[in-house]
């Protein structure tokens, strides 16, 4: 099982990114392996919203989430008490942002390793899980 963040999925599908192709070529392999990828419920309007702030227009954000919904092997997690609360206590113990800390407990609950392209969240995130970058 792999946790993957809001980062990667935003990458994957905005071709200005820096981390496009790296993005979109590991999304696309590890589905293809067979490999599972878990996210928290939020991560859908996560990147919607990013998705649709950097192309101005709903249209893209829209397909993105449609695409992301046919990615063989994806796994979406409501975000529950025991979750939030795991969360909360991460977010406070390790300096995170909310949603970041919501990756971290989905990735503790699950015993999966963290794949993402944030710097904070990598460094801070390192001594409870296992976490990576796409490449």
């Amino acid at each position: 099982m792999t946790v993957v963040d809001a980062s990667v999925w935003v990458s994957a599908f905005m071709h200005d990114e820096p981390n496009h192709a790296v993005s979109l070529r590991w999304l696309s392999s590890h589905s293809a392996a067979g490999g599972r990828i878990d996210c928290p419920a939020s991560f859908l309007p996560e990147v919607a919203g990013a998705i649709a702030r950097r192309a101005g227009s709903p249209g893209p954000a829209l397909a993105a989430v449609a695409a992301i919904s046919r990615v063989p092997g994806l796994a979406v997690h409501d975000i529950d008490r025991r979750l939030a609360d795991e969360s909360a206590a991460l977010a406070g113990d390790l300096g995170l942002r909310g949603m970041d800390a919501l990756y971290v407990a989905l990735a503790l609950a699950t015993g999966a390793e963290l794949v993402t392209w944030d710097g904070e969240q990598l460094r801070r995130a390192a001594g409870v899980v296992r976490t990576a970058t796409p490449s």
